[in-house]
């Protein structure tokens, strides 16, 4: 959970609120949509370079029992290259891109490996509720780190980029200290071939799970829109209503409050009831969100939207960990959260690339955020072909399947 908390202050302040505004207004300052579209690609590159390392290191990390380690080794990266925007002025737009490109690189490869604890500190019973109040505290770091950006945007906007820097650092050593790995006996061996033996295996074998399936192709529609919402909206109320910075930090401040409510209160409802349902609900809660964006008039209501939105991306964002966790063999956790963290970061690509192309085409914002309502729909309907209690079946046969078969390698060997 304190990860959680170290690391919400990158996407909230980095990806979400300051340094997109920045980026786009400040360092490019170009034609109507130009910035946006540049934006859209320095997104996209970065999540393109998880998607083809995220499986192999996931299957590494399984292998090796080094979860704890590759968590931060990626965590560091991000800490130095967010660090790195101080140096970042107007007209910057190499250096600009590349230091976030390879901060947003390091902050989703270490999600993988994050996440991947999940099984290890909870209880089949537990899940969906320490995954809600994990994504509850880390809303709370991200409040933190929009009050302290609230007041150092007096003094230079640069100077928030190190602080989130030390902010994710910082709080980050609660788990490197705390946590515990559950380690195998040290063998040597290629960790790096194994892993990638392992992940031809899960391929191969990723038809005895056709929940499992269903539901990634569900996450990988669904999520597109939820990542460009992210990676936009303060773009968005800073372009087409005239608010500033300081308008949008207050924004996103007012936004965590539901954002914790709706982690909270949909990891409980997922433990009451089932995964599916609630994030079918906060997919419901998504579809309002972007009709509600297109035709919203003023800037007043737009904050009434973000707290809207806040309310669906805390509940979507837990019960998606949650559900991956459910359905996928325990003994494969890192691995298949390596390719969760493909299908999200792949999907990540087309939203923002899109959105910005739009924008640049089109000069009006709106058709980009009606655009979204696209992913929402269908990636709903695509859950409910989902059968949750069949896929944690599949996913527990699979495992003693793995356990056979790997013990069998081992006795041969």
């Amino acid at each position: 959970m304190f990860y959680d908390f170290a690391n919400s202050a990158f996407t909230t302040i980095i990806v979400s609120v300051v340094y997109s505004a920045y980026f786009v207004k400040s360092v490019v300052a170009g034609s109507e949509g130009y910035g946006e579209m540049l934006w859209g690609r320095a997104i996209g590159i970065s999540m393109t370079l998880v998607a083809l390392t995220a499986p192999i290191l996931g299957a590494v990390a399984d292998h090796s029992r080094a979860k704890k380690r590759l968590l931060f080794m990626n965590c560091w990266l991000t800490v130095i290259f967010t660090a790195l925007l101080w140096f970042v002025g107007p007209g910057d737009i190499f250096s600009g891109m590349l230091f976030f490109i390879i901060a947003n690189f390091g902050f989703n490869s270490a999600n993988v490996f994050y996440d991947a604890f999940l099984p290890e500190v909870s209880s089949p019973a537990s899940v969906g509720k320490i995954s809600g109040y994990g994504w509850s505290f880390g809303y709370l770091g991200g409040l933190l780190s929009l009050v302290l950006s609230l007041i150092l945007l007096k003094v230079n906007v640069r100077l928030i980029f190190p602080m989130i820097a030390l902010h994710h650092f910082g709080f980050s050593l609660f788990t490197f200290f705390w946590l515990k790995e559950v380690r195998l006996p040290s063998q040597r061996t290629n960790y790096l071939k194994a892993g990638f033996n392992r992940v031809v295996w899960s391929i191969r074998n990723i038809r005895n799970l056709p929940q499992l399936t269903r539901y990634i192709l569900s996450y990988f529609i669904y999520n597109d829109g939820i990542t460009t919402v992210i990676a936009f909206a303060s773009i968005y109320g800073i372009t087409r209503f005239g608010m500033n910075t300081q308008d949008m930090i207050i924004y996103f401040i007012l936004a965590q409050f539901t954002s914790i409510a709706g982690a909270a209160v949909f990891g409980w409802l997922t433990d009451k009831t089932n995964t599916k349902l609630a994030l079918s609900i906060s997919l419901l809660i998504w579809i309002a969100v972007v009709i509600w964006a297109f035709f919203c008039s003023s800037a007043f209501e737009y904050y009434l939207v973000g707290l809207l939105a806040g309310l669906a991306i805390g509940s979507s964002q837990a019960n998606s960990r949650t559900m991956l966790s459910q359905l996928t063999p325990p003994d494969k956790q890192a691995e298949f959260f390596g390719f969760y963290t493909l299908t999200g970061r792949l999907s990540a690509i087309v939203g923002p690339i899109l959105y910005g192309w739009i924008a640049h085409q089109t000069g009006d914002l709106r058709w980009s955020v009606l655009s979204l309502m696209a992913f929402f729909i269908i990636g709903w309907i695509l859950l409910q072909s989902v059968s949750l209690s069949r896929g944690i079946k599949e996913a527990r046969d699979l495992n003693k399947s793995i356990n056979t078969s790997w013990g069998a390698s081992a006795s041969h060997n």
